[in-house]
């Protein structure tokens, strides 16, 4: 009987301590401390409790209540509010919780892949003195962690927290969003919130809803075929089972050996000569995946020795591991991050060191990307890395049988990133979005006009903001200079971007001066952000501003010529450098394009050719990376690329 009752008594609290833990009120991660509250919009507060418990939200000296759903939700709106803050909120069920450092102001959702996820702290240099100065509390940045759902929309995001514009937390901002809101900031004094959900690589259907998907029937096909969760597991061991490579330790000859080649005691035999920059490929190494060691002996004057030292190894294609001496002082999974390197004190001596890098790249051409730094240096001295070394290759990857069948990324799939990273919070009133992507998406420029344009209406409606401001940039120059008129898929897309301006409330900035020819990830991100600022005090503040470059509007074809007008003249047209306009290409009806004449007349450009008596085709800065696309208005601002005619 006793041992009965025990058992009853012990039920009894275990069901009282599982009640007790599913009854308490819990919040979205968005609602937080330091969290910025889009002002004059009606505040909406969530979560989730028990099915019928009372919920009650104090917040600026008032309370409002709710009661849980059968389903354990419950949802509370409160009045408008202008700008202001600090204020405390406090939330209460069967227990409390209170948040503090609130702010009312503007809230901006920042996505699109990584030029947008590129934090302040990669481009340290660039932005040093930014960094240091920064001293902006009121600016606010929530930085998603990345995440996938192809199952449908996630209830919460995967974590996250909001930090403030100050040296501590500024590094992990993204350098775009962050000097947009430093310029938005400066210019009307409200707090700005940035809810950064970004992810590198990703193409824009990733970040469109299912319902978003309505006109795209073969991509609703797609959909519900990834919410089957046993198929997507056999994608993903298909491509476990499709490797080149098992483990590279037992394999890359570098480390397999009676001595690594980075030791000090390894004596290097049969080394090539190579040089850095440059990529192998280049340099009588034929189609070459896999390993390859470089190995240099630098002379290090006295007044570098044993001293903590800067390393900057520009980037390489695709990781890296790096040794000095013996001893390892850096590396880098993926290709795209800058190498800047700190070798620690007491390492370096005088007189010859012994310098190792062991390079890893899985497609296309290995090894260190021209046009960057590389060199070693301390508070006064500095060693020039560049120029030739020895190399060695430690395993040679051989390509899959299977390769290409069966592959899934599932960041790129359809509705992955938005079932994850945006659907959790668009309950949150915001004021508007900044949209910086379109590389991923540039190998089909055909359809990225259509799939941006239901992006955005897409996320007008997840938001119930049919108005709401979007503000996007526009591919900047990138990969080989074009001295010639071609082909080019990236002037495709930037043509794609310009087109969907036709969506009302929308704004682009032209980027196409503010690129780097061997980086698709360029260091200026602060004329991007700040572009991005002016589109938005127009857009979204109305202000009688002079915003955007030359858009072409119109033209007519007059004898040999072909007559431009443009709209966003500003003040009048111009070229920056005050030389003669460049980079119009013309053709007659085969279309044959040549390099044009062109002349500003006005706020028009007059294009012609002798080789062309009948012109029916105009392009401008029609390429990847154009040579010199110089036509700007007085303001600054350049003019989009553009073309006349589809060929």
């Amino acid at each position: 009987m006793v041992k009965n009752i025990q058992i009853i008594l012990t039920c009894i609290v275990l069901m009282l301590s599982v009640t007790s833990g599913t009854a308490r009120v819990r919040l979205p991660r968005i609602i937080s401390d330091g969290m910025i509250l889009q002002r004059n919009s009606r505040i909406v507060i969530w979560g989730w409790a028990s099915a019928g418990e009372q919920v009650r939200v104090t917040f600026n000296g008032k309370q409002y209540k709710t009661i849980a759903t059968p389903a354990g939700n419950w949802s509370l709106k409160l009045p408008e509010m202008k700008a202001g803050g600090p204020y405390t909120m406090k939330i209460s069920g069967q227990n409390d919780i209170r948040l503090r450092d609130i702010w009312i102001g503007d809230v901006w959702v920042c996505s699109g892949q990584s030029n947008m996820v590129h934090q302040m702290d990669i481009h340290d240099v660039t932005y040093a003195d930014e960094i240091a100065t920064a001293d902006y509390p009121e600016i606010r940045h929530f930085k998603i962690p990345a995440r996938t759902s192809l199952e449908g929309p996630a209830k919460d995001l995967g974590g996250g927290s909001w930090k403030a514009a100050v040296p501590g937390d500024v590094r992990s901002f993204s350098a775009v969003a962050y000097f947009f809101a430093r310029r938005i900031y400066k210019k009307y004094r409200v707090p700005v919130g940035l809810i950064n959900a970004s992810v590198g690589g990703t193409p824009v259907e990733a970040w469109i809803s299912e319902e978003g998907f309505r006109e795209f029937p073969e991509i609703l096909k797609t959909i519900e075929k990834n919410k089957d969760t046993a198929y997507i597991n056999d994608l993903r061991k298909r491509d476990s089972n499709d490797g080149v490579r098992t483990d590279k330790k037992t394999r890359d000859k570098g480390l397999t050996g009676p001595r690594p080649w980075f030791s000090v005691d390894y004596v290097p035999e049969n080394w090539r000569r190579i040089n850095i920059p440059g990529y192998w490929e280049d340099q009588g190494a034929k189609a070459l995946d896999g390993v390859v060691w470089y190995r240099r002996e630098i002379d290090i004057p006295p007044a570098m020795a044993g001293k903590e030292a800067g390393l900057f190894l520009g980037r390489i294609v695709d990781a890296d591991k790096v040794y000095i001496n013996g001893k390892t002082v850096g590396h880098t999974a993926y290709q795209y991050p800058q190498r800047r390197y700190t070798v620690p004190p007491g390492l370096l001596k005088a007189g010859e060191n012994v310098f190792v890098i062991q390079v890893t790249n899985n497609r296309g051409k290995g090894g260190f990307v021209p046009d960057k730094p590389y060199y070693l240096f301390t508070d006064r001295d500095t060693v020039d890395l560049k120029g030739y070394w020895q190399y060695k290759v430690g395993e040679v990857f051989v390509p899959s049988r299977l390769s290409g069948s069966g592959k899934i990324n599932v960041q790129n799939e359809p509705t992955a990133l938005y079932n994850a990273m945006i659907a959790p919070f668009v309950k949150y009133p915001v004021k508007g979005v900044l949209w910086y992507q379109g590389e991923s998406n540039a190998g089909h420029p055909e359809n990225y006009l259509d799939l941006l344009s239901a992006l955005i209406r897409d996320w007008r409606h997840q938001f119930r903001a049919p108005d709401m401001p979007f503000i996007y940039g526009q591919l900047p120059n990138f990969m080989d200079v074009s001295y010639l008129p071609s082909e080019s898929n990236w002037a495709e897309l930037r043509e794609a971007q310009l087109k969907a301006l036709e969506v009302p409330h929308t704004a682009m900035t032209v980027n196409i001066d503010l690129g780097e020819w061997n980086d698709i990830h360029p260091d200026n991100k602060k004329d991007v952000g700040e572009r991005m600022a002016l589109a938005v005090r127009k857009i979204a503040y109305g202000d009688d501003i002079v915003y955007s470059g030359p858009l072409y509007e119109s033209h007519k074809i007059e004898g040999n010529k072909i007559v431009i007008s443009f709209s966003h003249t500003g003040s009048g047209l111009i070229t920056n450098d005050g030389g003669k306009l460049s980079e119009f290409a013309i053709a007659g009806e085969d279309k044959k394009f040549v390099w044009a004449n062109a002349r500003i007349e006005g706020n028009r450009v007059v294009v012609w050719s002798e080789e062309v008596p009948d012109p029916k085709y105009v392009r401008y800065a029609w390429a990847d990376n154009p040579d010199n696309p110089n036509l700007y208005n007085k303001e600054g601002l350049p003019a989009s690329p553009f073309r006349i005619g589809k060929n």
